[in-house]
């Protein structure tokens, strides 16, 4: 059995952990980064309209109360304030940073900032390289880490527990899939900056490992987790594929139709039209298509049209290259001179690994694990509230990356010793649980046939619009998968990359953290942002201007609330 030391372990290679490392590092601890994916290869490296920050206010009058405003508004009140401000004052640092290791940001002829207006702000902040910025920001990042020597990469390692005793975070147990064996990291501090949970809907944006499973395995370590109900919506999925088709083209200009021709936006948010929040152009998809009013495909997908036509084609080519590529390649048509299909996808995780406003992980109870934060997609700081503005993750990935990695090296170089005994017998453990699925000799079910019926329901009972019926029936479908599950014989016997083995460990986390999406939005008797309720139609301030806790505890999900942190800014009426 090997056990590692490193003072810092990084969960996750995406901008969040990246950026956790590179701070981390900056301050002269030894850092591990493990994570499941080859080289920069993390869903950060999808994201295309760019990120959100107040960098030019004497050009457009913004500031950054505007930015928290905005932000706390877009996320329906349930934002924590304090983070949003946070959010606001540190995210300009982070990009002159990006600027300063590569990221060539597209500039106007006066040398300022480019920057475009996204749904629900109130001016334009979003500064972007193309519609390619999540491309160019992995590339300068993975290249600028690369160049420390006291920052380690363990690539194809898939973690399967984090060891947390007695409230203090003492390492992680992961598989290295390049050579087939377990491996234990012990350490002084840890980073948890694992993404969002997309596949566990059949209809996202997200790669095919934005699987969710830290969700669970969180869980399971007696971590808390936070608002898993409010799960984001993007309006512009390609259609059948579900890329992404960003909100810049928008920004730029274009136009959401349906069959009839009409921009149906003017019926739904009349002064925002189409950059109104995410939550506000899905539900308008979906109703357009409820109504009869949306195109059919063969496969009867309802979609709606994006329309680019009337844009300057020299403008498309500067600005939105990808979307003419992807456009072309994946639904065979010329935005130039056709209508882009799109529909609703699942597309982010406004909940999370409960945190502090800084990112330290904590306890259900409110106390902090000791040695533990979360960064980016992974957790819940407060900012995202029920609804996330469109270019503020790219900013919350850099600005808590940054922050998790300063504070879990400043709290390394001051602990003495690592708890690698206990991390050793964790080892000992996962080696029996992990090796002993590949020699079940019974079991009819297969982990893809399994991963389809979780990914149906979720898509039935958790869509854009719920109902409490629905999501019932949905959590005792969901029992009944979970023992299917128990039921999935690996055919595969290998060790070395067996791919059987890391999906099987993967929904093993994702049935638990699809658990909560589902009890959360039950619970919920309300709609807010992105969870609308068709039987709870109405926004509750009285009785859930709140959040849900989720803690794990004799094999259930026990749920408490917690009061949102209001400082500023009184609920009023979303209005766009």
């Amino acid at each position: 059995m090997e056990v590692l030391k490193y003072d810092v372990v990084v969960i996750g290679s995406g901008l969040a952990g990246l950026r956790a490392a590179v701070a981390a590092a900056s301050r002269g601890v030894e850092v591990a980064v493990i994570t499941k994916v080859a080289g920069p290869r993390s869903h950060s490296i999808s994201a295309e309209g760019g990120m959100a920050a107040v960098i030019e206010p004497g050009k457009t009058g913004d500031t950054p109360e505007l930015h928290a405003y905005d932000t706390v508004k877009g996320g329906d009140f349930l934002v924590d304030q304090e983070v949003a401000l946070l959010l606001a004052y540190e995210a300009p640092k982070e990009v002159k940073f990006l600027e300063s290791i590569g990221v060539p940001w597209n500039k106007d002829p006066d040398g300022t900032y480019s920057l475009r207006l996204f749904g629900g702000m109130s001016k334009p902040r979003t500064v972007f390289a193309k519609d390619k910025t999540g491309f160019y920001i992995m590339t300068a990042l993975y290249k600028h880490a690369k160049s420390f020597p006291n920052i380690h990469f363990y690539e194809e390692h898939f973690v399967t527990s984090l060891v947390v005793k007695n409230g203090v975070f003492a390492g992680v147990i992961s598989y290295d899939l390049r050579r087939g064996q377990l491996r234990g990291f012990a350490a002084k501090a840890g980073v948890i900056a694992t993404g969002g949970g997309g596949r566990m809907f059949r209809f996202t944006t997200m790669g095919f490992l934005n699987t969710g499973e830290l969700y669970g395995y969180a869980l399971r370590a007696g971590i808390a987790l936070r608002d898993m109900e409010f799960v984001q919506f993007h309006p512009t999925a390609l259609v059948p594929s579900g890329i992404l088709i960003s909100e810049a083209a928008r920004a730029e200009g274009g136009y959401l139709v349906n069959r009839l021709g009409e921009r149906f936006m003017k019926r739904y948010a009349p002064e925002k039209m189409e950059l109104a929040p995410r939550d506000i152009v899905s539900r308008a998809i979906y109703m357009e298509c409820a109504s009869g009013r949306g195109f059919v495909d063969k496969s009867g997908m309802c979609y709606v049209g994006l329309d680019v036509r009337h844009i300057d084609e020299e403008r498309l080519k500067a600005r939105l290259p990808l979307l003419l590529e992807v456009a072309k390649t994946y639904a065979g048509v010329d935005p130039r001179s056709e209508l882009i299909p799109v529909r609703p996808a699942v597309h982010y995780f406004m909940g999370g690994i409960l945190t502090d406003a800084y990112g330290r992980v904590l306890n259900a109870d409110g106390s902090w694990i000791r040695g533990l934060w979360a960064a980016g997609e992974a957790a819940s700081v407060g900012l995202h509230g029920a609804n996330r503005l469109g270019s503020n993750s790219l900013s919350e990935c850099a600005v808590w990356g940054r922050l998790a990695g300063e504070q879990a090296a400043d709290y390394a170089k001051e602990t003495q010793s690592f708890a690698d005994g206990i991390v050793r017998e964790e080892l000992k453990d996962e080696e029996s649980r992990v090796y002993s699925l590949l020699k079940r000799e019974r079991g009819g079910a297969t982990t893809q046939g399994v991963l389809r019926k979780l990914q149906n329901l979720m898509d039935e009972a958790a869509g854009v619009v719920r109902h409490g019926s629905t999501l019932s029936k949905a959590l005792a479908e969901l029992a009944n998968i979970q023992k299917e599950f128990n039921d999935i014989r690996i055919s595969d016997r290998s060790t070395v990359y067996n791919m059987e083995l890391r999906e099987l460990l993967e929904l093993d986390g994702m049935l638990l953290a699809a658990m909560t999406v589902l009890i959360g939005a039950l619970i919920r008797q309300e709609s807010r942002g992105a969870h609308f309720r068709s039987d709870y139609q109405k926004r509750d301030d009285k009785k859930w201007l709140r959040h849900n806790i989720y803690m794990y505890y004799g094999g259930s999900i026990l749920v408490k609330q917690m009061e949102v942190n209001i400082t500023r800014w009184m609920p009023e009426i979303r209005k766009y």
